[in-house]
């Protein structure tokens, strides 16, 4: 409760600091220059986008879990996303909630950390290639902005090595204890996604594709704003932004995600109260379709739907 309260207080004084250094009427303005019909299309958009995640996550999980279901909790994991500090606390709620359909249980923890490595890894893809395109012919030289992207892949590299490692180690011998089996059987689902590259390239691939919808639906916000900035330079600040935001010292990245746009944006020609404007609305689409995941997790199947899913 105590971290809940920590991450509250960061985000309603990252917000008081950003409306202290930028005027609160610029900021409405350009809001309101977003019309109901766009923010209505951008959330349908939203919610295809995390139906589409959803089929992703259940690629990663493994069997025994319907569509229907992983859909009904990744809902549910964006609704948790509305009180709860960070990302991961979404992602525990999703998993709970199928737990009990799951084949293995230990497939679906380590498919869910997958999918959240492999929507970082996407977006730091996406951020890397924007901001080469972005900052090239603005700088003498844009070659060091490949590294992060390159140190990134050789951290992934090594991670795969060792979860294939790792099994064949704990394979040769029965783990003693607890614990060491637990670990075994997480590091032999762990090498059972690696031994399949297909399937984590297509899942990457989907997580990319989500992402850039994402960011066009901002572009659009933009445009609508009459907001001055090139679209690499939009791609570049929104992924990287997103991936600040979570760093679990707000709640949700209220506050941190806007305040890290701005200042990204600012160099393109950007006004900070009108990227902020634009960072607010789509924390609007955010919490409508956290909304709309509780009032779902609310109606509950009828018993007929419920022996479906699970005889199929």
């Amino acid at each position: 409760m105590g971290a809940w309260l920590f991450r509250v207080c960061v985000s309603a004084l990252l917000l008081a600091l950003i409306f202290y250094l930028v005027p609160f009427s610029q900021v409405r303005a350009a809001a309101l220059q977003i019309s109901l019909p766009l923010w209505l299309a951008a959330l349908a958009l939203f919610l295809c986008g995390h139906a589409a995640a959803a089929a992703k996550w259940r690629i990663l999980i493994g069997g025994g879990v319907s569509y229907r279901q992983a859909f009904r909790a990744h809902l549910a994991g964006l609704a948790a996303n509305l009180a709860l500090p960070s990302v991961a606390g979404g992602d525990v709620v999703r998993a709970g909630l199928v737990m009990k359909h799951a084949d293995d249980k230990h497939r679906l923890a380590i498919g869910s950390l997958a999918d959240r490595l492999l929507d970082t890894l996407g977006l730091a893809i996406i951020a890397s290639a924007a901001a080469w395109i972005a900052w090239t012919p603005r700088l003498d030289s844009g070659l060091w902005l490949g590294w992060p992207l390159i140190g990134l892949a050789v951290l992934v590299g090594l991670g795969f090595a060792a979860a294939v490692s790792l099994d064949r180690l704990t394979s040769r011998s029965e783990p003693s204890g607890k614990i060491m089996r637990l670990l075994a059987k997480l590091a032999h689902s762990a090498a059972e996604l690696v031994r399949n590259p297909g399937r984590l390239l297509l899942c990457l691939v989907m997580s990319m594709a989500i992402q850039c919808l994402f960011v066009g639906i901002n572009i659009a916000f933009a445009r609508a704003a009459h907001i001055e900035a090139p679209v690499a330079a939009w791609f570049y600040a929104w992924t990287t932004a997103k991936i600040i935001a979570i760093a679990p010292i707000s709640l949700g990245g209220l506050g941190l995600r806007e305040a890290s746009m701005a200042g990204l944006l600012k160099p393109f020609g950007a006004d900070p109260a009108q990227v902020i404007a634009i960072g607010l609305v789509w924390q609007s689409v955010l919490y409508a379709s956290g909304l709309i995941g509780f009032l779902v997790q609310l109606r509950r199947a009828p018993p007929a739907a419920l022996a479906a899913e699970q005889s199929s």
